[in-house]
């Protein structure tokens, strides 16, 4: 039986980008694309972070500290992971920013920084990748939001920017066509992370009203994976599914 995890074995791996590859939704999708034989580059800013991750993720994946929302960031992004691996074959647009603050309080900067982790960062990480996305036929994953259709109050930029990132996903979609490429956006409700906990504690939305974040990572990775290719250009959303009462 051979090796998974040798030398031929790494060289024809499939090889996926995630961004916010520390935590939440991004750890979880990298992991399972792990699972799944693939290799991973897991993007993040933090580097003790980023650390933490490698120890779970094993030797199949490779660090990349980048911010995606800086101007030179998604460029960054693409040549390590050539560097790296030499291929391309999944995108995860999952890295972002989620302030929750009222409409009148987003000051200039908070607008800016929003848009450009969860909007622009993502369009200029899909034209950097295209070109190698297009030799491989792959397909990108773009993370939404259901803030996208009904944003709570708080979420104004948020909500936009989410809005913005499904649109991305219909035109790479469309044009992907000509090229071989697939995208989808997910769009999960209130998952159980880090950033999600910053901003509701369990007195607000109990446990029992969120989602996994194993439970969205497998519709990511089935999306970037080729199981879903069905919802090439659609947003899939994921709400938690309620208890049954005994």
């Amino acid at each position: 039986m051979s090796d998974p995890n040798s030398h031929a074995a790494l060289a024809d791996a499939k090889v996926a980008i995630v961004t916010g590859a520390t935590a939440g939704i991004g750890l979880a999708s990298a992991r399972l694309f792990v699972e799944r034989g693939w290799r991973v580059l897991a993007v993040g800013r933090d580097p003790g972070r980023l650390d933490e991750a490698m120890g779970l993720l094993g030797g199949r994946a490779q660090p990349c500290r980048a911010d995606v929302g800086h101007p030179d960031g998604p460029a960054q992004i693409v040549q390590a992971c050539l560097r790296a691996f030499g291929r391309i074959d999944a995108l995860v647009n999952n890295a972002g920013l989620a302030p929750l603050v009222p409409l009148a309080q987003h000051g200039p900067e908070l607008i800016d920084r929003v848009f450009a982790t969860n909007s622009i960062g993502p369009a200029k990480l899909i034209v950097a990748a295209w070109p190698h996305l297009s030799t491989t036929h792959g397909r990108i994953v773009n993370v939404s939001s259901v803030a996208a259709k009904d944003p709570f109050p708080g979420f104004f930029a948020y909500a936009a920017s989410k809005a913005a990132v499904e649109l991305l996903t219909v035109s790479a979609a469309n044009e992907g066509r000509a090229a071989g490429i697939k995208a989808f956006s997910v769009a999960p409700g209130a998952t159980e992370t880090g950033m999600f906990r910053a901003l509701f504690d369990e007195s607000a939305v109990p446990r029992s009203a969120v989602l996994d974040p194993a439970s969205v990572a497998t519709i990511i990775v089935d999306c970037a994976t080729g199981r879903r290719d069905a919802d090439n250009g659609t947003t899939i959303t994921i709400r938690a599914q309620p208890a049954l009462a005994p």
